[in-house]
């Protein structure tokens, strides 16, 4: 189990934020079997941007020598937000662009520390946040599938067991033993997945890795997951694209200017973001397909 924590401190709501339920952040849709997977409690993080244009070690000393104030502005990514994901469940997250989605991902992916409350993950972690990244594209695809092997805590032996698997199911042909450089962003989509999803995670935790690729591969990729979940795997999933969050979520998390607004049965959570964004059904209908 993995464990990360900080004190607690009460932040203010965003005036301009949708109504949160009032036991939103704290009441799961149904009692978890046994122990969370993941289990986050009044989650904050805060982070501070650098305002400067062009920041540099020689306008730090300056600034240092002279006593003046770093130009920083503190950006709070997430706010109070906790819930539970059961194992093998999965829970499909939601919200626009800057709602802190990616951010919680990678807390509980364990890369960004809390600035307040906790985060505990029990079972083995595999991520894929953002396509290709950890990859050296200056190696080959097999290169490349045995170093990011090795890093998720494979031997070497099983790092030979899993790679044909890992290599039909990314199906690059000779292109597996070409610089990664070679590769067009549908090729390192499907070397990505296939690495992540091969490693025979606990939990499974994908950000908007799903939107590359061809439909064949998007089916591939759906099958996949369907499987994983049926081996009583746990995954956390984040879209834009909704019917897929529909249609492979237990639970849906919708946030908003990093606070949790509401959660609940998929289609309920998904219609009520759409009411709040004004749009109509017909304006996502081809959206994942």
């Amino acid at each position: 189990m993995i464990s990360l924590s900080a004190s607690e401190t009460p932040m203010e709501r965003d005036p301009g934020a949708p109504e949160p339920l009032a036991d939103a952040s704290v009441t799961p849709l149904s009692a978890p079997s046994g122990e969370a997977a993941v289990a986050v409690n009044d989650l904050d993080i805060t982070y501070r941007v650098n305002l400067e244009r062009k920041p540099s070690l020689k306008n730090a000393l300056v600034k240092a020598g002279k006593r003046q104030k770093q130009n920083y502005r503190e950006v709070k990514a997430l706010r109070g937000v906790s819930f539970e994901v059961p194992q093998g469940k999965c829970t499909g997250f939601i919200g626009a662009n800057g709602a802190g989605k990616s951010t919680l991902m990678r807390a509980v992916a364990g890369i960004l520390p809390p600035t307040e409350g906790s985060i505990e993950v029990r079972g083995k972690v595999s991520t894929l946040l953002a396509l290709g990244v950890g990859f050296n594209t200056a190696l080959t695809g097999r290169e490349n599938v045995v170093l990011g092997a090795l890093a998720a805590g494979l031997t070497r032996s099983e790092v030979h067991e899993k790679f044909d698997e890992i290599a039909d199911f990314a199906d690059l042909g000779d292109f597996i033993d070409m610089p990664m450089r070679t590769y067009s962003s549908g090729m390192f989509s499907r070397l990505a997945f296939s690495v992540a999803v091969n490693m025979e995670p606990d939990i499974l935790i994908i950000d908007e890795a799903l939107s590359a690729g061809d439909a064949s591969f998007k089916e591939r990729a759906a099958k996949k997951m369907e499987s994983l979940m049926a081996q009583a795997g746990t995954m956390l999933l984040v879209s834009h694209a909704l019917q897929t969050i529909q249609d492979l979520s237990d639970e849906v998390i919708w946030l908003h200017k990093g606070r949790l607004i509401k959660r609940g049965d998929p289609k309920e959570i998904c219609d009520a973001y759409m009411d709040f964004l004004k749009v109509g059904d017909d304006k996502i209908i081809m959206e994942d397909f």
